[in-house]
């Protein structure tokens, strides 16, 4: 009875980790990809003309993100 429980609570955890990961996932590649087209899009809150750094931060922001996202439809929090 209580290793059902604690499975129950395993699963709960690993979906609510995995519904966080999505959410964090997908808002850190829209975050990344506006670092990277901001210049394009025509919204420019820094007043200059886009650096190697604003791409450098973009790129990292997307490849986490995409990681997060990765992490959320794995699962695999308790090996």
């Amino acid at each position: 009875m209580l290793e059902d429980f604690q499975e129950q609570q395993k699963r709960k955890m690993a979906r609510a980790r995995s519904v966080m990961d999505f959410t964090m996932g997908t808002l850190l590649v829209v975050i990344g990809g506006w670092f990277l087209t901001y210049r394009a899009i025509g919204i420019n809150p820094f007043r200059r003309e886009p650096s190697v750094i604003d791409y450098f931060i973009g790129g990292l922001f997307v490849l986490y993100g995409i990681w997060r996202i990765y992490r959320g439809y794995k699962k695999d929090y308790y090996r």
